[in-house]
C-alpha cells in the first residue's frame, strides 16, 4: 500500500505487520509513520480479508484513544494524526509481549481455564501476558519468563521494575478506557496493548495501536451486540454481506470513539478568599484545578465583615445549575468555610493560608465546627473538610467531579500511576547506586 501521508518525506520501511506498515521519517528525528492497511485478520492471519475503509476507521480509533490517554497523563508513543490512514509516533523498540487486561471472562480465557463460566467478573481486572510468536500461537508467559528472557531494547534491560511498570500501566489504561466507555452504556470487556522503549528518552511507553482489533466492546453489557473484531472471528463463512456487517460494527465504534474526548458533565471550583492578601495561595489552587481541566474562579468576600455579600455570592453560583465546589480560604479566625457550609448543600472545603506565627492556633477555627441536632433523622452539623495544601484542595474537588466526569477521573487515575512509577524508578536507581 502506498502511504497516504504524501506530504511527508518517508524513509525506509522499518516494519510491516498484518494490518499496518511503519516508516522512518528522516525530517522528524526519533519519529515514525504508522500507516494502517485495509486488512482484517483473525487467528494469526489464518483468516485474512480486505475491508475497504478499515485503515481510516482504525486510524481514527487509535488516534482518539491515544489522545485521551495522553491528555490524561499516560506516556504514549503517539505524536499526532497525520492523515486519514496514518499517524506519527515516537520511534520505539517494541517489547514482544502482548498485555491483556480482562474485566469479564470470555474468549480464550475460558478455553485455558475450564470450569470458569462466561461472564465471571474480575476485581481487580485480571492481567495476562502473551509472548508474540505467531509460529507458536502467542504462548502465555509469566512475569518470571519475561524477566528471565533478559530482553534489552534501546539500551533498557527489561527486569522486575519494568515488568511491574507495564503491569500497573496496563491496569490503569484499561480502567481509564473502561470509565470512558461507560457514559455511552458500553462495556469494555477486555483490552490488548503493547509497550515499547522510546529510542530517544529510553522510557517505556504505550505504543503500537489501540483500535477495534484491540478490545471487546459490548453495548449495554450484551455480548450479542458486540461491536469489536469478535464479530469477524465468529463468522462461519466470510461473504461480502458478512464483511459489510463487520464493517458497520467498526464504523459504529469509530463514530463513538470521538465522544471519549468529551464529557457531558460540567463542574467548577469557586475559591472564596477572605482578603486579597491571600491571592498567591488561591492562585495555586486555580493552577492545580487547571491541571485537572476544571474551571476555577476567584472571589474576595469576608464572612465576618460582610456576611450578606458572602451569601449573595453563594446564591449567584447556586442559581445557574453548574455543579460547584466551594473552597474557603481564610486565615486567622476562619468563619468563611463554616458560614458557607451552613448555608449551602454544595461541597465546601477549607484551605486556610496558615502563618508561621499563629498557624497552630488558627487552624482550629477550620477544624472545630458547630455541631447540631438531628432533624428528620439528618444531622444538621456543619461539614467542611480542611486541607492545608492548595493542590490538595484542587484534588478534593477533582475527586468529586471525577465521579461523573471520566476525563477528570482519567487524570486522577493517571496521577496515581505516575506517582507509583516515579517511586518505583527512584527505588531502582537507589539500589543500583548502592551496588
Amino acid at each position: 500500500m502506498a502511504p497516504a501521508a504524501s506530504d511527508l518525506k518517508l524513509g525506509k520501511k522499518v516494519n510491516e505487520g498484518k494490518t499496518k506498515e511503519v516508516y522512518e521519517l528522516p525530517d522528524i528525528p526519533g519519529c515514525v509513520l504508522m500507516q494502517s492497511k485495509d486488512q482484517i485478520t483473525a487467528g494469526n492471519a489464518a483468516r485474512k480479508d480486505r475491508m475497504e475503509g478499515k485503515a481510516a476507521i482504525s486510524n481514527t480509533t487509535t488516534s482518539c484513544v491515544f489522545q485521551l490517554l495522553q491528555e490524561a497523563g499516560i506516556k504514549t508513543a503517539f505524536v499526532r494524526k497525520q492523515s486519514d490512514t496514518a499517524f506519527i509516533a515516537a520511534h520505539c523498540e517494541m517489547i514482544p509481549i502482548e498485555w491483556v487486561c480482562r474485566r469479564i471472562a470470555t474468549g480464550s480465557f475460558l478455553k485455558r481455564n475450564p470450569g470458569v463460566k462466561e461472564g465471571y467478573k474480575f476485581y481487580p481486572p485480571k492481567i495476562e501476558m502473551f509472548y508474540k510468536d505467531d509460529a507458536n500461537n502467542d504462548p502465555q508467559w509469566s512475569e518470571e519468563q519475561i524477566i528471565e528472557a533478559k530482553f534489552c531494547f534501546a539500551g533498557l534491560t527489561i527486569g522486575q521494575t519494568e515488568v511491574d511498570i507495564m503491569s500497573r500501566s496496563t491496569q490503569a489504561i484499561f480502567e481509564i478506557l473502561e470509565k470512558a466507555w461507560q457514559p455511552q452504556n458500553c462495556t469494555l470487556v477486555d483490552l490488548k496493548i503493547e509497550f515499547g522503549v522510546n529510542v530517544l528518552t529510553k522510557e517505556i511507553v504505550l505504543a503500537d495501536v489501540i483500535d477495534n482489533d484491540s478490545w471487546r466492546l459490548w453495548p449495554a453489557g450484551d455480548r450479542s451486540q458486540q461491536k469489536d473484531k469478535q464479530s469477524y472471528r465468529d463468522l462461519k463463512e466470510v461473504t461480502p454481506e458478512a464483511l459489510q456487517m463487520v464493517k458497520r460494527n467498526f464504523e459504529w465504534v469509530s463514530e463513538r470513539v470521538e465522544l471519549l474526548l468529551k464529557s457531558k458533565s460540567q463542574g467548577r471550583v469557586v475559591v472564596l478568599m477572605g482578603s486579597s492578601s491571600d491571592l498567591s495561595h488561591c492562585e495555586k489552587i486555580k493552577k492545580a484545578c487547571a491541571a485537572f481541566g476544571i474551571p476555577c474562579e476567584l472571589r474576595v468576600t469576608s464572612a465576618h465583615k460582610g456576611p450578606d455579600e458572602t451569601l449573595r455570592i453563594k446564591a449567584e453560583y447556586e442559581g445557574d445549575g453548574i455543579p460547584t465546589v466551594f473552597v474557603a480560604v481564610a486565615g486567622r479566625s476562619n468563619g468563611l468555610g463554616p458560614v458557607m457550609s451552613g448555608n449551602t448543600a454544595y461541597p465546601v472545603v477549607n484551605c486556610p493560608p496558615l502563618s508561621a506565627d499563629w498557624g497552630t492556633q488558627d487552624v482550629w477555627s477550620s477544624l472545630r465546627l458547630p455541631s447540631g441536632k438531628k432533624i428528620f433523622n439528618l444531622c444538621s452539623c456543619l461539614s467542611c473538610p480542611t486541607t492545608l495544601s492548595p493542590e490538595g484542595a484542587a484534588q478534593f474537588a477533582a475527586q468529586i467531579f471525577g465521579l461523573n466526569n471520566h476525563l477528570v477521573w482519567a487524570k486522577l487515575r493517571s496521577n496515581m500511576l505516575n506517582t507509583w512509577i516515579s517511586l518505583k524508578q527512584a527505588d531502582k536507581k537507589l539500589r543500583e547506586c548502592s551496588l
